[in-house]
């Protein structure tokens, strides 16, 4: 009877918890998607456009990664499972948001002492992007593509 009324009480918390995540989630695409917006517009009042583009595209890409979190809790919520591709997917994101701002960020901050393009830095990223792409490719199902919309 114990055992019973603790696992309910366990499954109804792991549900409000998993409210809690959805609202989170939700709360910090509308904070990146206006993040996004004040940097774009900061860019145009600077007049420097290009660079404060590619800064306002690493929020997107922030914007991207929270919508695969997204994508994950309503699979989770629906069937109970979380799959590695998620993370994978999360983890190429990332690496890709890197590449595009790295050498931006270089480019604006060019007379700070101690800023410059470091290749290899930078073929690590691109062997990174490669074997996480590898890692998603074997861990993604072909009959069951994923839903996330990428």
């Amino acid at each position: 009877m114990f055992e019973k009324r603790l696992i309910g009480w366990m499954k109804w918390f792991n549900h409000f918890i998993h409210i809690l995540l959805a609202v989170a989630l939700a709360i910090a695409c509308v904070m990146v998607i206006w993040d996004f917006g004040l940097k774009a517009l900061d860019a145009l009042q600077a007049g420097n456009a290009a660079s404060g583009f590619f800064h306002a595209l690493g929020s997107l890409f922030i914007l991207w990664t929270l919508s695969t979190l997204i994508s994950a809790e309503i699979n989770y919520v629906q069937t109970g499972r979380v799959y590695i591709r998620v993370f994978v997917e999360v983890a190429m994101i990332s690496v890709i948001r890197e590449m595009i701002v790295q050498p931006v960020q270089v480019i604006s901050n060019s007379g700070t002492p101690g800023t410059s393009f470091n290749p290899l830095h930078y073929g690590l990223l691109l062997a990174a992007l490669l074997i996480s792409g590898i890692v998603y490719k074997l861990t993604s199902d072909p009959q069951n593509p994923p839903d996330s919309g990428i």
